[in-house]
């Protein structure tokens, strides 16, 4: 797998669930009947069309698409330990085995998923990256980076999702042409080792837009198991706006990777976060560094209270958290809210 050559695309095929457009009469009365049983769930919730679609699949012969009823599902979220030298060889080698540890922890826990923080692999440095370092700040020389170490050990969480089962959020540098900056990415690996997803930091902070990376443009969501999950990244934790807009895009939880550094004021970013899932309604899954001065990762619920917590003591560690339906707020009570913020520009 080359995570470098990566093309992200959301692939639907024929239709949103395979299901063929053929002129095949049974073909076009099943696709019928599915969609008349959507609109009736549609109704008889209050969901919007796209939002009752989520409850069905179909069979692999298409034949027949039963009404999805999982309502739990479970997954995990780390704190991770920091490194900010991708210069550093061993470095990386050892935060990559971290991570795999951690990814055996989690399935061993029963989870379908587990979140890494930013930094998780690398959080590079800017006087580290600086062409004019140590002592002043200027563009990044990208070319110090240990590019081939980063790039095998990433293939070895991908290989290790798939022996375990489990998917794995992970971020990491994206490397791109040069002399084009590189992205600050969160990659997601499928339970077959495949890589289905990638996020790249829309809200660079001065330092990283103007001396080290080049910003993302699009939101992005994933489906497992009949959940929807959107992605943020770094300072994208500070924009309540970007999460307002996976809320629009029917999300269940948004998967949160920000990384501290222990810094002064950054703690504030658990406040943030949690009122980010009482107001929309969804779980967040909140993964930062490990580090005694700051917050701690875990996983909140859609009324913004922690669903599960990492020790506070800022040790390295990964918890489990189990998302389920029920705890929600009703889809009558979501689409009065979009109703509400359509009516007052928001």
């Amino acid at each position: 797998m080359c995570l470098g050559s990566l093309v992200l695309v959301n692939c639907l095929g024929r239709d949103r669930w395979g299901i063929a457009y053929e002129c095949v009469e049974g073909q076009m009365t099943a696709h019928r009947n599915f969609k008349q049983r959507v609109r009736a769930r549609a109704a008889k919730t209050g969901e919007s069309y796209t939002a009752a679609l989520r409850h069905f699949r179909p069979t692999p012969t298409g034949e027949d698409m039963p009404e999805n009823t999982q309502t739990a599902l479970r997954i995990a979220v780390a704190q991770s330990t920091v490194r900010e030298d991708p210069t550093d060889a061993d470095g990386l080698r050892a935060s990559a085995a971290e991570i795999r540890r951690f990814m055996k922890d989690a399935a061993d826990g029963g989870a379908r998923l587990v979140h890494f923080t930013e930094g998780a692999l690398c959080f590079p440095s800017k006087i580290v990256m600086s062409e004019l370092g140590p002592d002043e700040i200027g563009p990044s020389d990208w070319s110090k980076a240990q590019w081939s170490v980063l790039q095998s050990e990433l293939d070895e969480i991908a290989r290790l999702s798939g022996e375990l089962g489990i998917w794995t959020v992970v971020p990491s540098i994206h490397r791109l042409p040069a002399p084009t900056r590189p992205h600050n990415s969160l990659y997601v690996v499928s339970d077959q080792g495949k890589v289905v997803a990638r996020y790249d930091e829309r809200t660079l902070s001065y330092t990283k837009i103007n001396y080290m990376y080049t910003p993302g443009t699009e939101p992005v969501t994933f489906e497992l198991d009949g959940y929807r999950f959107g992605l943020a990244l770094g300072m994208d934790a500070h924009f309540p706006e970007l999460f307002t807009e996976y809320e629009r895009l029917d999300v269940d939880a948004v998967l949160t990777s920000y990384e501290t550094g222990g810094d002064p004021g950054k703690d504030t970013v658990a406040t943030e976060v949690r009122g980010y899932a009482a107001a929309n309604g969804y779980w967040v899954s909140l993964a930062v560094s490990a580090n005694p001065s700051s917050t701690h990762a875990g996983v909140i619920g859609p009324r913004g209270a922690w669903a599960a917590e990492c020790p506070p003591d800022g040790k390295p560690a990964v918890v489990i958290a189990d998302l389920n339906r029920e705890d929600t707020i009703s889809p009558l009570a979501r689409n009065w809210r979009r109703q509400t913020r359509t009516r007052i520009g928001s």
